[in-house]
């Protein structure tokens, strides 16, 4: 019985956080990424097993994306997004990569808990996620879980969303998706 408690509380707030979404701030994010030649993805930790995700769903919309720290990543520069989560807005090494892409012209979306902190202040635009991040959120959906377990699985299932209204926008089929993907398994 104690699983289903937990997850009733656990969907519950997952709910919150999707209906606190902001829905110009989704359609700015999705813009971009159909406006840009190339997607780079950096995350740390859960958040960036999230990101990762999204980065292989992009590469099967037709996207070209890179996950920052692959070996075979190219050069970021104009014309070009770097997506970077940050819950709390303050990950030292993320912050790094995000002032480099500034750096070298590239447009900066955020994906934080956080916007009011010095990494989501650099970005051209923040997809906040108003779920409860590590080491403190700006007025977040509060969580029972530890850390940002919240935060790390909101970012997943709101990504996911995110492909399906980039599918849309990009006019790409499931079937043109299922050709794109990995053929070797």
């Amino acid at each position: 019985m104690i699983i289903r408690e937990l997850a009733a509380t656990v969907v519950n707030e997952l709910k919150q956080v999707f209906e606190r979404l902001n829905e110009d701030e989704v359609e700015k994010f999705t813009q971009a990424i159909v406006d840009a030649k190339r997607v780079f993805l950096v995350g740390g930790g859960r958040e960036g097993l999230s990101l990762r995700a999204f980065a292989m769903r992009l590469t099967h919309l037709g996207k070209i994306a890179h996950w920052i720290w692959d070996d075979t990543t190219p050069a970021i520069g104009e014309r070009d997004l770097l997506v970077a989560t940050s819950g709390g807005g303050n990950v030292p090494h993320i912050h790094h990569i995000v002032v480099e892409s500034k750096k070298a012209g590239a447009k900066i979306a955020i994906v934080t808990g956080n916007p009011s902190r010095e990494t989501p202040k650099l970005a051209d635009l923040i997809l906040m996620v108003p779920a409860s991040v590590y080491r403190g959120g700006l007025n977040t959906v509060p969580s029972i879980q530890p850390m940002g377990c919240l935060f790390e699985q909101s970012l997943y299932i709101v990504f996911d969303l995110i492909v399906l209204i980039l599918a849309d926008k990009m006019k790409v089929s499931r079937e043109e998706m299922e050709k794109r993907h990995r053929n070797v398994e």
